[in-house]
């Protein structure tokens, strides 16, 4: 019952927020567009947390209007809201498939995300590059997805250049980021299961680092957390059955 109401709300929640984030596209100033979006991701969290019944804790510091790279494990998609609801405006990349969806497509571009090209189109080649010359300058962190799409509970997909280009490119601090979010909404499943979430923010890795090194470094910062999250909430599974 409680992943009924709690879609029925996501869904129409989203509705409204994305007619509204539309009107706010064509206006000639990024700030009502992004508190729009980022009101929408709040009420993601207060929905899951007080409807779902997965309360959500984050440990660590979140990066808030900071010049760094945020590389995040993506198992839900919740990641992304909840993500924009604690750290607040973020250059977020973003596959083109979103493309598909022209009112959403408008949105995200008009708010600054990047896209790339993960799905065969031709719209996307350069982008992210076109967005490594933009974030010169900004004080807003990028949020990016190393693995380039969602990951299963207890996988490891591999962790694609991308990441490191921007790394390397900006010579930013990338803070890795640890979740759980997954035991409770499974990538892009309609069931949530009750229980405690996590997102943790990790210990930041410095700039300037070889190649070789930074990817085994994120690499292994983020799964090892992951692992170490996926198994206190299926401890907490358990003890509550």
């Amino acid at each position: 019952m409680r992943s009924m109401i709690f879609n029925a709300l996501f869904w129409g929640i989203a509705a409204i927020y994305a007619l509204l984030c539309y009107a706010l596209s064509w206006l000639p100033w990024r700030a009502p567009l992004v508190g729009c979006m980022i009101g929408f991701c709040k009420s993601v969290r207060f929905c899951l947390e007080h409807v779902a019944g997965i309360p959500i804790e984050v440990r660590g510091t979140p990066p808030t209007q900071q010049p760094v790279i945020i590389a995040a494990k993506h198992q839900s998609y919740a990641d992304g809201p909840l993500m924009m609801a604690i750290t607040g405006d973020l250059n977020f990349v973003i596959g083109n498939g979103i493309e598909k969806f022209p009112l959403i497509n408008r949105i995200v571009r008009e708010a600054g995300a990047t896209m790339v090209n993960t799905q065969g189109n031709t719209t996307a080649p350069g982008a992210l590059e076109a967005a490594i010359a933009r974030s010169h300058g900004e004080n807003r962190p990028i949020l990016i997805y190393p693995e380039g799409g969602l990951a299963a509970i207890g996988e490891t997909k591999r962790y694609r250049k991308g990441v490191h280009k921007v790394y390397e490119t900006l010579d930013r601090t990338v803070i890795p980021a640890a979740t759980n979010v997954g035991l409770r909404w499974n990538q892009e499943d309609w069931h949530k299961t009750k229980g405690p979430a996590v997102i943790e923010f990790l210990d930041p890795i410095p700039a300037g680092l070889p190649r070789d090194e930074f990817m085994q470094r994120l690499q292994a910062s983020v799964e090892n957390a992951t692992r170490a999250l996926e198994t206190e909430g299926k401890a907490f599974q358990e003890a509550s059955q």
